[in-house]
């Protein structure tokens, strides 16, 4: 916690700051974690930094000044819990060594950016909770090492794309409560990692995809609020192990399929 320095050249390495109010030092001192301002362009003078953390100071605002994407050697970007408005940077693909990018509880706006798919390295993705638009970019798959994308409470459009079914890392997938339409794609139920899948309070239509419930990896599964229609699928196995399987509030109909019987687990 705090700021560090590379012990071999002096240079500013880590900015940790941390607004939770149930951390000791700010329990000790008597105060809640609350900071305003905002972040100066300064800060991209530090060359050397790898991990920029102003999280959860509820009064940051301002925008993310642009040269932040000069910072050639930051692998962890955490503003959450802030005020920060306007774009994420155009060029915020020219982190390359970044692993954590974690946006989520600000006020950012715009879409999202085309460039932000060269991240080839980013494991953790949290836009979620802000006002960005638009859709995904066609070639979000190319995040290869990313596990974890979370784009929840957004404005985000268009169909799921493609390209996410060769994410052979992706764990988390959360877009609910967006405008995201088009159907559920069948490939997702074939995504060997993919244990939760968090699509509900969109505009998703068309009907469910068998491999969607004969899957042996998904655990969590919300698609309700929607507009998807049909039958459920008679898919059901006994690999089939669902802690959290939700389709209510869509335009469902039919039996109760006769294979749910014999999944492993449907909670």
């Amino acid at each position: 916690y705090g700021i560090s320095c590379d012990p071999t050249t002096g240079r500013v390495a880590d900015i940790n700051l941390r607004g939770e109010s149930e951390d000791p030092i700010f329990e000790k001192a008597g105060r809640s974690g609350y900071m305003t301002g905002s972040i100066n362009p300064s800060i991209c003078k530090l060359d050397r930094l790898s991990t920029l953390i102003l999280a959860d100071w509820k009064g940051v605002s301002g925008e993310i000044p642009g040269c932040v994407a000069s910072l050639s050697n930051l692998r962890i970007l955490d503003l959450i819990g802030n005020q920060i408005s306007g774009k994420i940077p155009a060029n915020i693909g020219n982190l390359q060594r970044l692993t954590v990018l974690n946006l989520a509880d600000n006020r950012l706006t715009g879409e999202i950016p085309a460039s932000l798919t060269a991240l080839g390295n980013m494991k953790h993705l949290d836009l979620s909770s802000n006002k960005l638009t638009g859709q995904l970019p066609a070639d979000f798959g190319n995040l290869k090492m990313l596990s974890r994308a979370l784009l929840s409470k957004n404005q985000l459009s268009g169909a799921i794309p493609n390209s996410i079914s060769g994410m052979y890392r992706l764990a988390d997938l959360d877009l609910s409560v967006n405008k995201i339409s088009g159907s559920v794609p069948g490939w997702i139920g074939s995504m060997r990692v993919l244990s939760t899948l968090n699509l509900d309070s969109n505009m998703i239509s068309g009907q469910l995809p068998a491999s969607l419930l004969s899957s042996t990896g998904l655990g969590i599964v919300n698609l309700s609020r929607n507009a998807i229609e049909g039958n459920i699928p008679d898919a059901f196995g006994p690999k089939s192990y669902f802690m959290a399987l939700d389709l209510s509030y869509n335009n469902l109909k039919g039996p109760i399929p006769g294979s749910l019987s014999s999944a492993a687990y449907v909670g």
